[in-house]
């Protein structure tokens, strides 16, 4: 069944990640955790491109990488036409979208866990009404029938009520709907900061203890003072009051 993948031999291009070294070891046996990740067509596809540049780093760490058509186009339009390339350089394997008779559309195939990043409404909708259309969808049909941890970062607004059903019903049928919200409170600098932190969060909805999670927060007080500053005024409160001199 796996033969449709398309392996990503390290050592036969500029970039080399050798997953079978230095792998953690439990009982005698390498410890790996296969995550299927996901790219459909949502505008957001740095989020993407973050989450699989993060799992990278992780020598234990088997990425699977499926991008549906419209997921190819939203690479090429929003990171470049070399978007897709990187992204599957970076992937252990990449499954064509079409290959529904692949690895991972099975339940015999063991995973630790499926992040679709970023994910379209249409991909929320089929996945939310059993809908296996294409390997993506049958993918995160498989960790749900199977009990398995499946992240979805849905990026739609604003939503209509049969958006908002899809999110219900995926979340009573076990999916963790993680929206790309970003967190202000922690006074990024830049888009990317957002980007690393967005990403961070979603991987770390898988529950795996694979060191990438973001740092925790210690509270209002210690984050001022680790940037630095005793008092943070909004520009609302550093405005002249009315009637005073200038």
């Amino acid at each position: 069944m796996g033969s449709a993948a398309r392996h990503v031999v390290r050592g036969h291009g500029a970039r080399r990640r050798n997953v079978g070294r230095h792998r953690p070891r439990q009982g005698g046996f390498a410890v790996i955790h296969r995550i299927v990740v996901g790219i459909s067509g949502a505008s957001g596809a740095a989020l993407g491109m973050r989450v699989l540049e993060l799992l990278a780093t992780v020598p234990c760490v088997e990425t699977h990488l499926v991008v549906t058509r419209a997921g190819r186009q939203t690479l090429a339009h929003e990171l470049g036409d070399a978007a897709l390339k990187r992204a599957e350089v970076l992937a252990t394997a990449v499954h064509p979208v079409n290959a529904i008779g692949d690895t991972v559309a099975s339940g015999s195939f063991p995973t630790s866990g499926m992040i679709v990043v970023p994910c379209s409404v249409r991909t929320l909708s089929a996945i939310a009404w059993g809908l296996s259309d294409n390997l993506l969808t049958r993918a995160a049909d498989v960790h749900l029938k199977e009990r398995r941890r499946l992240v979805l970062m849905v990026r739609e607004s604003p939503l209509h009520l049969g958006h908002l059903r899809s999110l219900i019903q995926v979340t009573e049928m076990g999916a963790i709907v993680a929206l790309p919200v970003p967190a202000f409170y922690r006074l990024p600098e830049r888009v990317e900061d957002i980007v690393d932190a967005v990403a961070r969060r979603a991987i770390g909805h898988l529950g795996l203890d694979l060191g990438l999670n973001a740092e925790p927060w210690e509270g209002l007080v210690d984050a001022r003072r680790a940037a630095g500053e005793t008092e943070r005024s909004s520009p609302a409160r550093q405005r002249t009051p009315a009637g005073s001199p200038p």
